[in-house]
Order: C-alpha cells, then structure tokens, then sequence
C-alpha cells in the first residue's frame, strides 16, 4: 500500500512501526459552529481510509480530538450569552450527529482537550527545561528558531514565514514566529504553574496524541488548511518535548471550493452538513467526494451532486433488487476474485477511490445480469470498505400493499398504508394496551418488516 506523504513530498509504501498494527491520528473539529462540507470531505476522508487500513486486516487505533477551549468558542459564548462549556457540548453533539448521519465511523478514541490539560502542562514544562520555551508574562511561547527543522512539512525556509493563523503578534514574543504553548486568561483559564490561562491550539493536538497513542504514530491526516501553521507546530513541539520523531505518515487532504474559493466559515460561503442532506444522501455526499481523488480540490455545484445521486441508486438498485432474490453468501471468500483484486489494486495506490469506484460500478453491472449470492456479497463488501449503507431495503408500491393486507388480516382490520398501523400501535400503548402493541409489532415482523422505536417516533423498514 502506497501513500503521499506531505513530509517528504513523495509517494511511499506504507510500513506501519508495529507489524500489523496502525496509530493513526485525525485532527477534530473546534466546536463553535455546526458542521460544513468541507468538514464532511474531510472527514468522510479519513473514514474511508480507517475502513479500508481494517478491510486490509490491520489492527487500528484511531484518535480524533476535540478542541472545546479555543477563541472561537469563546466569542459565540459572548454572542450566544451562555457558557463555553454549553456552546462546546450544543455543537459536539451536532458534529457528532451530522458524522453519524454521513455514516462515518465513530473513532476508537475521542478525547476532549479539556480533559487532557495536565498532559499539556507537562509537555510545556518539558519545553521550558530543554529551552525550547519560554515563560513571559504569564504566557508560554515556543522558541521556533530552536528548531532547526522547522518549515519541512510545509516546504518554507524559517527567514521567509510570516506569522500564520492563530499565531498571534506580541510585543513580549522573543521572535514574531514562536508560537503560544498557553495563553493567560483569568476569567476562563486554569489552573497553572505559570497563573491562570488555558492551552495553546497546537499544543492540544501534541498531548492528546502522545497521550493515547505514544510519542511516534504512524499517520497524523488532516485537511490542507492545518499544514501551516499548525501541523508545522505539532511537529515542532513533539519531537523538541519528546526527542523523537512524531509521525511517520503526514497526510492531507484538498479543499471543497465554491466559485474556485476554499469553503470555509471565516469566508461565509460553506453549506452545512445537514443543510446539504436535506436534498441528498449520505451515500451520494460520499460519492460525489469519493470521485475525486483525496488530494485534490473538490469544487461544489448541484450538477456534480446530481450525478452523484444518480451513481449512488445504481448502486443501491443493484445490491437492492439482488437482496429481493437471493441472501449474501457469507461463507464467500472475495479475496479469490479479479474485482476484489482490482479494487485493493485502486486503493493501494494512494487510496484512489475513483478508480474503485469504477470496479464498484462494474460489479453493479454484472450483479444485475446475474443476481447471484456471491456476487452480491461481492459488492457489498467493497461498498462497505468505502463506507457506503445499502442495509436499507425499499420495495415497490404492490409490495407494501401486500404487507399491509397481510398484517391487516392478522390484526382483523382494514389498513391502507404502514401509516396507519404505526398510528394504531401508537394508540395502543398510549392506552396502556402493550397485550396490542405486542400482537401489532409481532404480525409486522411476519410480514417482514421490522418497527423501530426512537424519540422522534416510529418508522417502519424491511428486513
């Protein structure tokens, strides 16, 4: 398996430190605003490549942090007139929700940056005793000119860097460019040796990295914006704090644009994750980022995510109509067949998706000429490496009729539409009659449909 490394400019075939094991660490999201687009390319990104480390049969650890101490925050707590802490739980809880609903996986591990505080004042006391920072006026700044790798990552010599996002001016700075391991701050900070204040941004990355997956990892991605300056810090820190090298994978995924410009909140111009699923799917938001290599701008318009759509039910019609006639061969070994070895083929060279796509659509081709067990589970697979969901089964208008007029039957009523027996089984159980709610739940079962039960109501699917 090969991968573009930013470090080192170049494609590399992918050794992981420990045989058959992968540390690999995403930078998360700053909790102060709902998710975008741009969140989504990102992180449907690195979901398909911890799906596919694992469909490889490696043993993964995949941390993904929080960061909910940041300026950001702070100012919409302001705006808002609530606590940081309430504005970081409100739009945790719908990061997490519009990941969910983009069918991403969860990360082995999610920690909070407030959680890991004393981690980081270790690390920045480590920084000071070695002399690569230095307290001043109840900040910590980092002594960039003591790195002498500085600037690798992001292929800028040190003399020609001006000073980045979140690197902010100060007249009590030693050099314009270092950068702050922790900021005073008396009415939101913590507790430490040097006063009150709270963490710098990169800093947190370093802790909680080091923390839960050890001083050297094996892959470090996140979105081109992060590389300078605060992947270029991350690395600055790490390896001064821990003498040794932080990562051995650097890498980076492009942009979502609109009108050529980068989709950014600071821009004004993004489109939120759920706004953009109110029209589409999460299979068709997946296709239309997975058709363009991960590297490269993904520039957004209604015609791609048409196309998009489109592709996405050729798919789900063919596993669909397949599922109808036979069930997924689970005892089929695909590793035996040229699809299976096309698609590793595409994926191992620099996780080409669009390539494996193509052999994705090719198999939907055959699956419909020749709806066969082992081809259906063909396709399922390495729709599920990509991190597609076809479990939802949809049927005709007759089929449904016919399993209304079945569950009518059982019942001894007169039902037109699933509507109506949700409606009456909800009737049943505000009444108190669960001998009823039972009897309804159990003849849907028989006819092959499965209710479900959520705050939000009930919805029925096929099984």
């Amino acid at each position: 398996m090969k991968l573009f490394n930013t470090y080192s400019n170049s494609i590399e075939e992918f050794t992981p430190i420990e045989a058959n094991k992968v540390k690999m660490y995403v930078c998360g999201p700053t909790v102060y605003d709902s998710a975008h687009l741009g969140h989504a390319r990102c992180y449907i990104t690195w979901d398909v490549l911890y799906r596919y480390l694992k469909f490889k049969g490696y043993d993964v650890t995949y941390c993904r942090n929080v960061t909910d101490v940041d300026d950001k925050i702070l100012k919409k707590s302001e705006m808002e007139g609530v606590t940081p802490d309430a504005i970081a739980k409100k739009y945790y809880d719908s990061f997490t929700d519009s990941m969910t609903k983009l069918n991403n996986l969860k990360p082995d591990i999610e920690p909070f940056a407030t959680k890991t505080l004393g981690e980081m004042i270790a690390i920045n006391k480590q920084l000071i005793e070695k002399g690569f920072a230095y307290e001043a006026q109840g900040d910590v700044y980092f002594r960039v000119k003591n790195f002498k790798d500085y600037g690798k990552l992001s292929k800028q010599p040190l003399d020609k860097l001006e000073a980045g996002a979140r690197v902010e001016e100060s007249d009590i700075k030693e050099n314009p460019m270092d950068f702050a391991l922790w900021k005073k701050d008396e009415k939101f900070g913590y507790k430490s040796p040097w006063g009150v204040g709270r963490p710098g941004w990169h800093i947190e990355c370093s802790a909680m990295s080091r923390k839960y997956l050890g001083k050297t990892i094996d892959i470090h991605a996140g979105g081109a914006d992060l590389i300078f300056p605060h992947h270029e810090n991350e690395i600055a820190q790490s390896e001064c704090a821990n003498g040794c090298k932080f990562v051995n994978y650097w890498l980076h995924n492009g942009f979502v644009t609109i009108n050529k410009e980068k989709m950014s909140k600071s821009l004004g111009n993004f489109l939120t994750v759920d706004k953009v699923l109110e029209s589409y799917d999460a299979n068709t938001i997946r296709l239309f980022i997975l058709t363009n290599h991960y590297r490269m701008p993904v520039e957004f318009c209604d015609e791609s995510l048409q196309a998009a759509a489109a592709g996405a039910k050729r798919l789900y019609n063919a596993v669909n109509e397949a599922r109808k006639k036979v069930k997924i061969d689970e005892s089929f070994d695909i590793k035996t067949t040229d699809e299976y070895k096309a698609f590793v083929e595409a994926m191992d060279e620099d996780l080409n998706t669009s390539k494996a796509l193509a052999v994705l659509f090719d198999l939907a081709n055959k699956l419909n000429k020749e709806q066969s067990a082992q081809n259906l589970k063909l396709l399922s697979d390495l729709s599920s490496a990509l991190g597609f969901d076809f479990s939802k089964i949809e049927i005709s208008e007759e089929e449904v009729k016919e399993k209304v007029d079945f569950i009518s039957k059982k019942l001894e009523q007169n039902f037109t539409t699933m509507e109506e027996i949700i409606e009456y089984r909800k009737q049943a159980r505000a009444d108190k009659n669960w001998d009823l709610a039972d009897k309804i739940r159990l003849a849907a079962d028989e006819a092959g449909i499965v209710l479900k039960d959520s705050k939000e109501g009930t919805v029925w699917e096929v099984k």
